[in-house]
């Protein structure tokens, strides 16, 4: 193959409208699901515990932002998603849900807003093109889907002063002289409109990936870099990247497709099937939940706490001298000083309390299956 035809076969790598500020930032960039995203800026630990003991902020704009618009959007969600739409019915209203295939399988991971006009879908970049094509693939003529992507910016902030840093940023509205009302941020798991001050109009949601109370602001790829920039200004606040972002949603169980969860397997061993309701039977994949609820499931995956070693994915899970499974994820934890991993293994072993072990190298490391969040918060 000549050069030219090699370089034309390299998918270019994407950037977040934020890529000028990471690199300014002096943050170590790395390839993430097709985009050249910040890795870590000072250290992943140092990171970390910035978002568990103040504020965190994350560039996530790589994520896909799909808009689902049309007399039957209720209707063709209600077909695709697994979670019931019944639930959010209330404007701003939002919900972790998931899509699948006609076996059962996991096609993707999202959560699903209500925003009154329209429902928003929030799902993972990896998977952007996939899920764009499926919803495509069965959407009634009363359905337009439009993505979003390309001009939309998303930036997590995340911490326990995260509120008070977004309230002090809130543009309020005067209703008498020398009196200004307060921000209020909207209930977890629901978006508001948001003007921050300066002008840039958003929407913000009470939601998040690592365990913190916090938001994401969803707004014009245009406003991101002024945004971001404000944020900063804060003497409390860290800009953190993929790295400590992994590790704070493992210590709260939160699954990450291509690991925890992807094509092959079922929201039941995945241990989400209280995402699937059992009252909800007509969305796609749903006769296949209900016969992996009644039959059950050779493997299930597993949270294990590991003394003496660090498991990272794909290391060997081993019961005596067999290899039962393989990590999905894992890593350090910065906030509890211990080895943490997810894996699936045979059912007869995914009862809290059996102990295992995980291949490290040429050694081994002792593991004990745990009951999720490997992190909790006083």
């Amino acid at each position: 193959m000549s050069k030219d035809k090699d370089k034309n076969s390299v998918a270019e790598i994407s950037k977040t409208p934020l890529h000028e500020e990471h690199l300014s930032l002096g943050a170590t960039m790395a390839s993430f699901a097709g985009f050249d995203m910040p890795l870590q800026y000072q250290g992943i630990v140092d990171e970390h515990l910035a978002t568990r003991e103040s504020v965190g902020i994350f560039d996530v704009s790589h994520m896909a932002t799909l808009r689902v618009r049309g007399e039957g959007a209720w209707q063709f969600l209600q077909k695709m998603l697994t979670n019931d739409l019944d639930k959010i019915e209330d404007v701003g209203a939002a919900q972790y849900s998931l899509m699948l295939d006609k076996g059962g399988h996991i096609i993707d991971d999202l959560i699903v807003y209500n925003t009154g006009a329209e429902f928003m879908l929030i799902v993972n970049a990896s998977n952007a093109v996939t899920d764009l094509d499926w919803l495509r693939k069965h959407c009634p003529k009363d359905v337009e889907i439009f993505d979003e992507s390309e001009r939309t910016a998303l930036i997590a902030v995340q911490g326990p002063e995260a509120l008070a840093v977004i309230a002090e940023l809130a543009e309020v509205e005067e209703f008498e002289e020398d009196n200004v009302e307060d921000w209020t941020p909207p209930k977890r798991f629901y978006l508001a409109p948001l003007t921050m001050i300066g002008g840039a109009h958003m929407l913000v949601a009470r939601t998040g990936y690592t365990g913190e109370d916090g938001v994401e602001l969803i707004m014009h790829k245009d406003d991101a870099v002024a945004v971001w920039r404000a944020l900063m200004s804060f003497e409390n606040v860290t800009p953190v990247g993929l790295g400590a972002r992994d590790t704070l949603r493992l210590e709260m169980g939160y699954h990450l497709y291509g690991n925890d969860m992807d094509r092959s397997r079922n929201p039941i061993e995945a241990g989400l099937g209280w995402v699937c309701p059992k009252v909800k039977t007509d969305y796609i994949g749903a006769e296949a939940v209900a016969k992996a609820r009644e039959e059950g499931c050779k493997e299930k995956l597993v949270y294990l706490k590991i003394t003496g070693g660090i498991p990272r994915a794909g290391y060997p899970v081993l019961d005596g001298e067999k290899q039962v499974g393989v990590v999905a994820s894992g890593s350090h934890s910065p906030s509890l000083g211990v080895g943490i991993a997810t894996a699936y293994v045979p059912k007869r072993l995914a009862s809290e309390g059996t102990k295992l072990e995980i291949g490290i190298r040429k050694r081994k490391a002792e593991a004990e299956v745990v009951k999720p969040p490997f992190y909790k918060k006083d």
